[in-house]
């Protein structure tokens, strides 16, 4: 404790310079949880975006699905009402419901496209489905559609097709074999991705179970979150209610974009280290001018017995305060930043048509407390603090007693 109260003594013996290094921790620090935050915010509306376009969150199969996926095999699901009701009852699920998928061909007179075939609960996914929330031409599903099919934009324009056109769609029904009908099109989806449009068509699932012959059945349960990074949360309540089922969340089923969320976490990490570091030189500058300033101080301590390592120890104290109150400055800044954002939001949807990746930002980013990595945050703003302090800590405790009695 005496150590703590010289060294909190200390750092405000200057105050300009000390408020001018806390405040440039801070600085950092708000920044870097204004970023978490606006990286999260661009998660939920980008990568979110994409996996609800991609199938939901998490995806449950029957047992065995995981060794015949690239087969897209159509084995019913056992139970799957009450898998629904399982997984509506986790907090985190804003939706689920059922689903038959399949592989199969669109044909017409411009020729065939291979397509994936999904069966859906449509009114169930309305809410979180961005397919449904993009239909620019025609309607959605409903589910009393019978032969009425839902199509991509890019698919639509390969086949030179619009609403009410008719097309065929054969898909691989129970025990392989092929089955095919003569669909009209009752809408078209535009998410601005061609490739995605031109490979998946949807029809409601009471015509997939009539179609690929499994009446009143599903092959798949698909689970949509309110924010992504609980899906291991769930799948762990879940297999813990009902064990037995395959599931597989959109980290394993696309592992691309979780490399692609990775790598950007970990270049901002790298960044804020580099600024850290930049700002401990100004912590190193503070106390290496202190060590020159209070060089009778020292001595004074030296001669009543205090030990080397304790005068080491009393200026990594002084590094370390001034970290942490740079830290809790910029915490504290930084919430009420984002705090702010997340009531407003922040518009980019005038950037949605430069690439693919931002097509899916749809309207205003909503960031989050920027609390996601805080821990990791302070802990590196303590080291650099402490680091930085070190060469005047050892500095102060190689000056020799006697001669910083005479400093004047």
């Amino acid at each position: 404790m005496l150590y703590l109260k010289l060294a909190w003594r200390n750092i405000w013996r200057h105050r300009r310079r000390t408020f001018i290094v806390v405040g440039a921790i801070g600085f950092t620090m708000m920044l870097m949880l204004w970023y978490d935050g606006l990286v999260a915010g661009f998660q939920d509306a980008i990568y979110g975006n994409a996996i609800q376009v991609l199938g939901g969150n998490i995806q449950i199969h029957a047992a065995g699905y995981q060794d015949k996926a690239d087969q897209t095999p159509l084995l019913p699901l056992p139970d799957d009402a009450r898998l629904v009701a399982t997984a509506l009852a986790q907090p985190q699920v804003a939706a689920a419901s059922r689903r038959i998928n399949t592989g199969g061909l669109a044909t017409n007179n411009k020729g065939s496209f291979a397509v994936g075939i999904t069966g859906i609960e449509p009114e169930k996914e309305l809410p979180v489905n961005l397919i449904a929330q993009h239909v620019t031409a025609g309607r959605f599903l409903a589910s009393s559609d019978g032969d009425q099919v839902l199509i991509g934009k890019g698919l639509a324009d390969a086949m030179e097709v619009k609403v009410g056109d008719r097309i065929t769609v054969a898909g691989k029904a129970t025990h392989s074999q092929m089955r095919q009908r003569t669909l009209t099109i009752v809408g078209i989806y535009d998410v601005g991705m061609s490739d995605i449009e031109k490979r998946t068509v949807y029809v409601s699932l009471a015509e997939a179970q009539d179609l690929y012959g499994l009446p009143g059945q599903s092959t798949e349960v698909a689970i949509s979150l309110k924010h992504i990074g609980e899906e291991y949360a769930v799948m762990s309540a879940i297999s813990a209610a009902m064990p037995g089922y395959d599931m597989g969340s959109w980290q394993t089923n696309f592992p691309e974009m979780q490399t692609a969320i990775s790598t950007k976490s970990q270049a901002m990490d790298i960044f804020s280290i580099v600024i850290l570091f930049v700002v401990g030189i100004g912590i190193l500058n503070l106390l290496l001018m202190a060590v020159f300033e209070r060089r009778r101080e020292i001595g004074i301590l030296a001669a009543m017995g205090v030990k080397p390592g304790g005068i080491t120890f009393e200026f990594l104290l002084e590094g370390a305060l001034m970290g942490l109150l740079g830290a809790a400055l910029g915490v504290a800044l930084g919430v009420l930043i984002n705090l702010a954002f997340m009531g407003v939001g922040l518009d980019f949807s005038q950037f949605a048509s430069m690439s693919s990746y931002t097509a899916l930002l749809s309207g205003k980013i909503y960031p989050t407390l920027g609390l996601e990595k805080i821990w990791l945050r302070l802990a590196v703003v303590i080291v650099i603090s402490v680091i930085s302090a070190y060469y005047p800590a050892r500095q102060a405790a190689t000056i020799e007693p006697a001669q910083a009695l005479h400093t004047v």
